[in-house]
């Protein structure tokens, strides 16, 4: 029973990873899509058509997929119309909560957002009230090999960038929202392609949780991310490395 029992933890984990990798290339999809009729197939004349690119590229997701998203919605009157909406609230222990969405159908996701929050102890707010404890910042990342650390500062100051962190994860390159395209464009000529170019929302200022309040912020950002027309979910929260690790126990 035991060895059956593992298969079947086995089988339904692969499951949940492929049914959150499917959430993954459906929301960058859609954001192709919108990226191509908001400008043009063409990607190279299309910086947002770039970035969605590049966030596929990201998540492994096949280059048939991304070339095919990008005829589709070129095609005339093909497909869904999409919307760009933002949602804005407060979780558990007071964390700031930005959601940032495509939708066909504002009054469908305005109410499953809401449900959301009043579901997993938060509450949504108006427009622009939290949104004032975030920077609204372009980030562009890559692997710490491609250049040296002062290598790397040199090119983003001349690029017009306003920072540039080294993180275990690689160099991180921090810009006005404004200059965005622009940095990413002169990065990548003189690096190559990025292995990750988005707009973030960075908070001004954290909550640092204990795990009671953790798990339910974690909950309600983990539903919310669910949503089929949520892209994206920030929040202002820290997590200490004692409660870190007793989440991942």
């Amino acid at each position: 029973m035991a060895g059956h029992s593992q298969f079947k933890n086995i089988m339904h984990r692969k499951g949940a990873q492929d049914a959150k990798r499917a959430k993954q290339f459906a929301k960058v999809l859609r954001e192709i899509t919108v990226a191509v009729r908001s400008g043009s197939p063409d990607p190279t004349a299309n910086p947002r058509l770039r970035a969605a690119m590049t966030a596929g590229r990201e998540i492994n997701m096949p280059k048939d997929n991304i070339e095919r998203a990008i005829k589709k919605a070129s095609g005339a009157g093909a497909g869904d119309d999409y919307t760009e909406v933002r949602y804005e609230g407060y979780g558990p222990a007071g964390v700031a909560i930005i959601v940032e969405g495509l939708t066909d159908n504002r009054n469908r996701t305005a109410s499953e957002v809401r449900a959301a929050f009043s579901k997993h102890g938060g509450s949504l707010g108006e427009s622009n009230s939290v949104s004032f404890m975030f920077a609204h910042v372009g980030v562009i990342s890559f692997p710490t090999d491609i250049a040296s650390e002062e290598e790397m500062l040199d090119a983003a100051i001349e690029a017009g960038a306003d920072n540039v962190l080294l993180t275990e994860d690689g160099h991180e390159i921090i810009c006005a929202m404004e200059n965005f395209f622009a940095v990413r464009d002169a990065l990548e000529t003189r690096f190559g392609e990025p292995q990750s170019a988005k707009l973030d929302w960075r908070p001004e200022n954290s909550v640092v949780l204990n795990e009671e309040t953790a798990r339910s912020v974690l909950k309600l950002i983990d539903v919310l991310e669910d949503n089929d027309d949520v892209q994206a979910v920030y929040a202002n929260f820290d997590l200490p490395d004692d409660v870190a690790r007793a989440l991942a126990a």
